[in-house]
């Protein structure tokens, strides 16, 4: 462990450990939060919550969870392929499907344990079946700026959840420049071979840039292939984009079955711990058959079910949202809203959705700015180890014009202090 001790003692002399806070109340936007470096308390109004569409503390959703606590217990305490399924479980299921427009669903407890279901199941089909025979290779197209739960299931794409199987074919990955169309047909055209089944998987809204894959143009490159599957990752795109938040085939004026007609096999992740105020993440298909091989997966069968009162919750914030899709109007309003006041104040905010990265000065350390915009009672997410350092703003439902108003007013005058110090020094 001596490395260990010696690597994070230099992490935390080159300032790249995060600061720490511990929520203790939440209402609404208004967090009271402790600083635990210094154990003071103070109220900020929060630009750094996912809950996108203010469901987490709906009365609705809440009671929800605490219904299904009521019937089920806190934990089905099983596997869903053993004893670990509920009618919850199907009721999501379907709740997902109708919003996505993809008849069929599966259930995980979190992004990265759907991802490499994904892989396992698609790559390697589950497990060897008497009398059958997969001699075709995998060629997964990935975009450089995808999640991190993309990237750690593409990585091990090669193996079965760590296990090497001699009757598996190969898998080989590839990665195109990120949402340039240019380079995603150069990379098929160059590493796509007659047989080869071939997956692309990308975020719908990167995490990081606030930014939309170009999926029609996606869609007229992989019509060329016939047979591939896309993944879209729309974690950021539930509930934010498309005119009721159905996410990016909604946005583009699409439905997935216009993808199926062009020979192409849409696949959507739908996570919860976003729009849906809960936690865990789905697949869904067109593909009857890729249900019951994602739900054997080593990371299904090896894995409770999702909780009764997640389940509950993610259900009541889908049908709150289907129902009321005003909220997703509200949402979308705040974003311009937001987005202009920044320009109007030479902020350079990237993407267009309601993850707005907003690119510092040089000579301004994020770390420091988010400091301090929290002494004045804004929470904001700082990013300060990627190669653009930034801020990060998530707008969401709840926000009022003046709480917009009031944490630009606030970003002004800490770059105006934080420059002039620079300068003076």
């Amino acid at each position: 462990m001596q490395v260990v001790k010696e690597y994070v003692q230099r992490w935390y002399e080159s300032g790249l450990d995060p600061d720490e806070y511990v929520c203790h109340n939440k209402q609404g936007n208004l967090v009271e939060i402790e600083d635990v470096a210094t154990g003071e308390h103070r109220t900020v109004l929060s630009f750094c919550t996912n809950d996108v569409l203010g469901l987490v503390q709906e009365e609705a959703v809440k009671q929800a969870a605490i219904n299904a606590i009521l019937k089920y217990g806190t934990s089905n305490s099983s596997t869903s392929v053993l004893s670990g399924r509920i009618d919850l479980h199907r009721q999501l299921e379907d709740e997902i499907s109708a919003f996505k427009h993809l008849p069929y669903t599966q259930l995980f407890m979190n992004a990265w344990m759907a991802m490499q279901a994904l892989m396992d199941a698609f790559c390697h089909l589950a497990i060897p079946v008497p009398g059958f025979q997969n001699t075709r290779e995998t060629l997964i197209l990935t975009d450089v700026l995808n999640h991190g739960c993309i990237v750690s299931a593409i990585v091990n794409a090669g193996t079965r959840s760590g296990k090497v199987f001699g009757h598996s074919p190969r898998v080989r990955v590839k990665a195109y420049r990120h949402c340039n169309m240019e380079d995603f047909a150069r990379k098929l055209r160059r590493y796509a071979l007659p047989d080869d089944r071939i997956m692309v998987v990308s975020d719908a809204v990167f995490s990081m840039d606030g930014d939309i894959a170009p999926l029609p143009e996606m869609l007229d490159v992989m019509q060329n292939y016939p047979g591939s599957v896309l993944l879209m990752d729309e974690a950021h795109a539930s509930g934010a984009i498309g005119a009721t938040g159905s996410g990016i085939y909604e946005h583009f004026g699409l439905v997935p079955m216009q993808a199926v007609e062009r020979g192409i096999v849409p696949l959507i992740m739908t996570t919860f711990s976003k729009f849906a105020a809960s936690a865990g993440a789905a697949i869904s298909s067109h593909v009857e058959e890729l249900k019951p091989l994602l739900n054997v997966s080593p990371t299904s069968i090896g894995t409770i079910s999702l909780p009764p009162p997640n389940t509950a919750a993610a259900l009541e914030s889908i049908r709150q949202v289907r129902k009321s899709p005003e909220r997703v109007q509200i949402l979308q309003e705040n974003t311009r809203y937001m987005r202009s006041r920044l320009a109007e104040h030479d902020f350079v905010a990237l993407g267009e959705t309601n993850v707005l990265p907003v690119i510092l000065p040089p000579e301004i350390n994020p770390k420091v700015f988010a400091r301090k915009l929290i002494q004045q009672g804004m929470w904001v997410s700082p990013i300060w180890f990627i190669a653009k350092p930034r801020i990060r703003i998530t707008v969401n439902a709840l926000h009022t014009k003046a709480d917009m108003d009031h944490l630009v007013a606030r970003m002004v005058a800490t770059r105006d202090l934080l420059c002039e110090s620079t300068i003076s020094a």
